[in-house]
């Protein structure tokens, strides 16, 4: 069936999210999209929805309730509808505004590009956003997991992820190489393929504000401006200056420059403020090994987020434990940050806290702050407990090893 003759059935219960001058307006029963997700998606994201559901009627004593909507994406929806993203899955998640969804395939070489990139691009999901924190009893390499405590807002539509090269020796790569060379003297090796890095000032300047204000409104002390502007000074260079001018121009009784704070306050922040500071990329990688407390808030170009929150999910436990969510203006889709592991499709096996924890972001987007801090709460008395997933379950002394489905339930027994 071709895509754009795909008609689906949304619910017959529940209300739309509304966009509202004021921010969302989210009724008691929203109607919210998810996608399942290829390999080990549908495990994690059925044992997650579960627990979503519970946290939101326990805490609202049943006044409140999530209605799902089923939408398809991936390889099974290539299997029934030859699509791999349909048009009516964009639709839908347009039309009701916020939705989970689990890993999606992406392959490496020919073929079609990132599933998700496509969904942040076509939506306008330009905030991938990522809490990296620790829950106690999860297995780290690391001394002193419970140091790490940061939000990373990675910009999720220009950079390397606008996806602009050629392949070596098409025609595109010669035209461009020859003009390079004829304008501007610039060689490039015939049997080079080339990709173009566009960062703009607009798209720097609202993905820096989002992080500013997520800063203020979470009482997070600093912000910090992550880029390789010592190498490439009009890209990721200008993702620097841009992001101190947001600071500056917009937020100017809210924040302050750390060589402000050394300058005139002794190096102790004033109160109340949020300090602005920025830090080469490769020293941002030891940095979060060797100060990891000095750092609160990251602010990045696409590239840069897309190593460090991998890289600082590893200090407390993996990307099993790692959320995410992808936010615009108004539209958001949250994910966990691991693959498909389609070794262990449908075997109920892996783990679902990082599909979990997303939906304690996705709770917290809709303004159900209770919902996810008790989702929260009950995911980490279940580690604690030590009722675990195999692959926590091998790294922890006397754990009871469950399945993905049991240890969902043992979550929606601590809320």
């Amino acid at each position: 069936m071709p895509a754009e003759r795909l008609k689906l059935k949304p619910p017959t219960e529940g209300h739309k999210i509304v966009i509202a001058e004021g921010g969302l307006k989210v009724p008691d029963d929203p109607i919210l999209p998810i996608i399942e997700g290829d390999g080990i998606g549908p495990d994690v994201t059925r044992a997650a929805r579960r627990a979503i559901s519970a946290a939101v009627e326990r805490t609202s004593g049943g006044r409140r309730r999530i209605v799902w909507y089923d939408v398809p994406a991936g390889e099974m929806a290539l299997f029934k509808f030859g699509e791999l993203l349909p048009q009516a899955t964009f639709d839908a998640i347009r039309e009701y505004v916020v939705a989970l969804k689990g890993p999606l395939t992406t392959p490496v070489g020919g073929g079609f590009r990132s599933l998700n990139v496509a969904l942040r691009q076509g939506l306008d999901l330009y905030a991938n956003t990522r809490p990296v924190y620790w829950i106690p009893g999860v297995p780290s390499p690391m001394k002193h997991p419970e140091r790490m405590d940061i939000v990373i807002f990675r910009e999720a539509t220009e950079d390397v992820y606008a996806g602009i090269e050629w392949a070596r020796g098409s025609e595109e790569a010669g035209k461009l190489r020859a003009f390079l060379e004829s304008e501007f003297r610039v060689k490039i090796p015939e049997d080079a393929g080339i990709g173009l890095k566009p960062i703009s000032e607009r798209k720097t300047k609202r993905l820096v504000r989002k992080a500013i204000r997520y800063a203020i409104e979470n009482h997070r002390r600093s912000v910090a401006l992550v880029h390789k502007g010592n190498i490439m000074k009009f890209t990721e260079g200008a993702f620097r200056d841009w992001g101190y001018e947001v600071a500056r121009q917009e937020f100017p009784k809210d924040t302050i420059t750390l060589d402000e704070v050394n300058r005139s306050f002794g190096g102790t922040p004033p109160k109340g403020k949020v300090v602005m500071k920025d830090v080469i990329a490769d020293n941002m990688f030891q940095q979060l090994l060797t100060r990891t407390e000095d750092y609160d808030v990251l602010a990045t170009p696409n590239l840069n987020g897309d190593y460090l929150s991998d890289s600082a999910a590893a200090q407390i436990g993996g990307l099993g434990v790692a959320p995410g969510g992808n936010i615009g203006e108004a539209h958001a889709v949250f994910e966990p940050i691991h693959g498909t592991a389609p070794k262990y499709a449908g075997m109920d096996k892996v783990n679902p806290t990082a599909e979990i924890l997303a939906g304690v972001m996705m709770l917290e987007y809709l303004g159900w702050r209770e919902s996810g801090e008790a989702l929260r709460n009950a995911v980490k008395k279940t580690i604690a407990q030590k009722i675990v997933t195999y692959d926590l379950a091998r790294q922890m002394e006397g754990a009871k090893e469950v399945k993905c489905s049991a240890f969902a339930d043992a979550v929606i027994r601590n809320l």
